[in-house]
């Protein structure tokens, strides 16, 4: 896959047009002594919601290459490198799934410091020194790739006294335009004893419920081809994760848009709006170049690109 007209670009902006699978009515995403993040454009008073949040959408990008099912990254991206956290004989967790990735507790806080002191003679940062962003990325690719398009805070003091941080290079969120508010309610029903405590859940307890429609709801993406190719990682790995990137994303509109009971999404149309010309691979052709993109780039991975990490808790914390 070919991703050469992109080269003299910064980003490649995408937007997808959005519609309720079924009806009209949605629920948008919630934050603690906030609720829904309503606001209103500032010359029309147009109101608008942010329906799911960048941090939100970053999280949904990430898990798309998680089969859940077969409990494995996806079949186009077997061969790319990333950390599996072992507890004894048993898969605790990865670094596909942990939020903050290579930085996870249980990749770095774990008894056995092993990796801990690996990435820290990889990195090889001095305290009193500039750091090197090319080994940084270098030893991100090695490790765990996606961390280059995620980003990630090396939040250690032992490494570079905590300054090796990378922005995201994909990110996105979903706004809805015009909306208006559709108030609602129930009852959840005790049939045992109505007028049981309601405080330790018993009894009929009525509840209030918000849900809105929108004249339209839109979902933007931006990778920021700049920070790929300031990687300096060569045009193998540039190639190989923008076509992650928009492999996540078309994966994420096809088949992710689910995103509560109450919240269940449709992509009708999704369009590039720079650079102007560049044709969205699909899903499917995404699917059949992976592969071959991985292959080309396995180089930059380590041997195995999967990199056990054993995880054994301190006695402190196996006592609570």
């Amino acid at each position: 896959m070919d991703f050469t007209v992109l080269k003299d670009y910064p980003r490649l902006l995408l937007e997808a047009q959005l519609h309720p699978l079924q009806g009209n009515r949605f629920q948008p995403t919630g934050f603690p002594d906030l609720g829904a993040a309503y606001y209103e454009l500032p010359k029309q008073n147009t109101p608008m919601l942010l329906l799911e949040s960048a941090q939100s959408v970053a999280n949904r990008l990430e898990s798309s290459i998680w089969d859940e099912a077969a409990q494995s990254i996806v079949t186009p991206l077997q061969g790319i490198s990333y950390v599996v956290v072992m507890q004894e004989d048993k898969v605790l967790t990865n670094s596909l799934l942990e939020a903050h990735r290579l930085n996870s507790f249980y990749i770095l806080e774990g008894k056995d410091r092993s990796f801990f002191e690996r990435l820290k003679q990889e990195l090889d940062a001095p305290a009193e020194k500039p750091i090197d962003f090319h080994t940084l990325a270098q030893v991100l690719a090695r490790y765990d790739v996606n961390s280059l398009l995620h980003g990630i805070f090396l939040a250690k003091k032992e490494i570079a006294g905590g300054r090796f941080k990378l922005a995201r290079a994909v990110s996105g969120f979903i706004e809805a335009y015009n909306v208006k508010k559709v108030p609602s309610g129930g009852v959840k029903n005790d049939r045992v004893n109505p007028q049981a405590d309601a405080k330790k859940g018993g009894g009929n307890i009525p509840y209030y419920r918000e849900e809105y429609t929108a004249e339209k709801i839109t979902a933007y993406f931006s990778l920021d081809l700049a920070q790929i190719r300031g990687y300096r990682l060569g045009i193998e790995m540039e190639n190989l994760l923008i076509a992650i990137a928009l492999y996540k994303i078309q994966r994420f509109l096809d088949q992710g848009l689910r995103l509560r009971t109450a919240c269940d999404l449709e992509a009708t149309s999704n369009t590039v709006k720079r650079p102007e010309g560049f044709e969205l691979p699909s899903l499917t052709e995404l699917t059949q170049a992976l592969p071959v993109l991985v292959k080309a780039a396995t180089p930059a991975f380590a041997t195995p690109p999967v990199t056990v990490v054993q995880y054994q808790a301190e006695a402190s914390e196996k006592k609570k």
